[in-house]
């Protein structure tokens, strides 16, 4: 290979390969090993812990609470890494929801066989909203990354740049 098609190589797999082992790691998940049963054994006595006075019922909301905070955040963290691997692409907003809601159906689709699992709609529509807010948040801060600021000489050099000082 020529240099060239190693840079073009290295840069495609710089690009994916966070989206696809995160991928993996989502529908792995999407396993019994994460079921409420064995996420439990570790968060149950981490709250218990935490609200000695909590009973039951309560501790099992947190914890529901808790899970559903996590999809949030892998399915808003899936959509951010989506965002950057279709980076060249002009339809990359779309693409990135579209591959994020395909994926949480096919966990959901997974789980629906597994019978430590629960499968629901909802979940497919709380991991399509958190993957477009992670599209929605990497295009702001990479809008904001690639936004030209001014420089102060710009306006002394006649480039017609505008600053603001805050004053």
């Amino acid at each position: 290979m020529d240099e060239l098609s190693v840079r073009k190589w290295r840069k495609w797999l710089t690009a994916y390969a966070p989206l696809f082992i995160w991928t993996v790691l989502i529908l792995g998940l999407g396993t019994g090993m994460a079921s409420m049963s064995e996420t439990s054994r570790i968060v149950q006595p981490l709250l218990e812990f935490l609200f000695p006075s909590a009973d039951l019922e309560t501790i099992k909301l947190y914890h529901t609470i808790i899970r559903k905070l996590a999809h949030i955040f892998e399915y808003g963290l899936l959509g951010a890494l989506a965002m950057r691997a279709f980076s060249a692409e002009r339809s990359r907003p779309l693409r990135s929801v579209v591959l994020v809601i395909l994926i949480a159906i096919l966990d959901e689709f997974n789980q629906s066989y597994n019978p430590a699992r629960t499968s629901t709609g909802l979940d497919v529509i709380l991991d399509g909203v958190s993957g477009s807010l992670g599209v929605f948040a990497y295009g702001l801060v990479r809008r904001k990354r690639t936004t030209p600021t001014a420089r102060p000489d710009d306006e002394v050099e006649g480039r017609g740049a505008k600053i603001d000082d805050g004053t």
